[in-house]
């Protein structure tokens, strides 16, 4: 079935027929819908030659609503007119750029795509999704969705839907599967319109509901429920990803430069700390000294060198600091005659 309306309308021999328990039977005497609403499930009668019955299958139905690309759709209309607007099949050549808009005939087979225009002098490639051998007419649907933020997206997505109301689906619309496919494309076109490509990848679900409610309430006088709809997948042209990429590992590369640069700053602080906390202990100077000396007698080298303690040099340092201030003070006391005597 696939989303199509399982219906058979007929002139029945018999006074009488059975519906399933997931179907409902719609009556017709004389083209005017039987009192009573739709018949089933079970046995329900009718009168042969005069009513007509239709078979409604009330089971939830799913299909896939297409990526909103450049699409040309092929299939078959009685009695419309030999020609469309915007819409010249070809070969493999586009049109000239001031070609007027010309429907040559009944598409034959071999065409697989056709020459939309897209401007004043631009024609676009589109490719038949369903071309049909008895011919017809085609109906050309390209279109291209634009976020709020001008990004060419695909997106695709899964619509659940059911029959609340057999009457009404019958004598309201002709086509109900039909015409909800076309809506959810309409619908899923229009709300990614309204949000940014960062809205479109991160709220998705978000999008799924906007887009339930505002077909179930479309749908409503069909006599259809949506039940569900759920976002598939969201392409991204290969520039655009690209771009993406490069924007992340840049993004990436600076964060690690800056957890570096941190982590340098808090080491620096802490060896600080550690050499505050030697300085006023000696004896903690003293324990490192022999630390240091214990890792240099573990390592096999052929020449050692031997950290000599300050300690040592304290003694020749005082005395040297003493003499001088010896010699300082002399010399002042020198200065000062010097200066008396004169």
């Amino acid at each position: 079935m696939e989303g199509r309306r399982v219906m058979e309308s007929r002139e029945v021999d018999c006074k009488d027929g059975v519906v399933q328990e997931y179907e409902r039977a719609v009556i017709f005497r004389l083209g005017r819908l039987l009192r009573g609403g739709a018949k089933g499930p079970g046995i329900f009668f009718i009168i042969p030659c005069i009513d007509t019955y239709c078979k409604v299958d009330l089971r939830t139905v799913s299909f896939d609503v297409p990526p909103q690309e450049g699409q040309a759709d092929a299939f078959r209309v009685e009695g419309t007119p030999p020609y469309l607007s915007a819409f010249v099949p070809t070969k493999t050549k586009p049109p000239p750029p001031l070609a007027e808009d010309v429907f040559y005939g009944t598409p034959p087979l071999k065409y697989t795509f056709a020459w939309v225009r897209a401007g004043p002098i631009h024609w676009l490639p589109a490719p038949l999704a369903r071309p049909n051998p008895r011919g017809g007419s085609l109906r050309c649907e390209l279109v291209q969705i634009l976020s709020k933020d001008s990004v060419t997206v695909a997106v695709d997505a899964v619509v659940y839907y059911r029959i609340s109301n057999a009457t009404i689906a019958v004598s309201n619309v002709e086509d109900y599967g039909h015409s909800t496919r076309l809506l959810a494309a309409t619908t899923l076109r229009n709300v990614l319109g309204t949000k940014n490509l960062s809205e479109i990848l991160s709220e998705r679900e978000s999008i799924s509901h906007v887009m339930q409610a505002s077909l179930d309430e479309a749908t409503d006088p069909w006599g259809v429920k949506v039940e569900r709809v759920e976002i598939k997948d969201v392409r991204l042209p290969v520039q655009l990803q690209r771009a993406m990429a490069a924007e992340a590992e840049a993004a990436r590369e600076a964060r690690a430069k800056v957890i570096a640069a941190e982590g340098e700053q808090r080491a620096s602080r802490s060896l600080k700390e550690a050499a505050e906390v030697i300085a006023d202990t000696p004896s903690a100077l003293q324990l490192r000294y022999l630390q240091t000396l214990a890792s240099i007698a573990a390592e096999k080298n052929s020449t050692i060198v031997f950290p000599i303690p300050m300690e040592l040099f304290s003694g020749f340092i005082n005395s040297a600091s003493s003499h001088a201030g010896q010699h300082a003070s002399a010399a002042a006391e020198a200065k000062k005659d010097l200066e008396a005597s004169a």
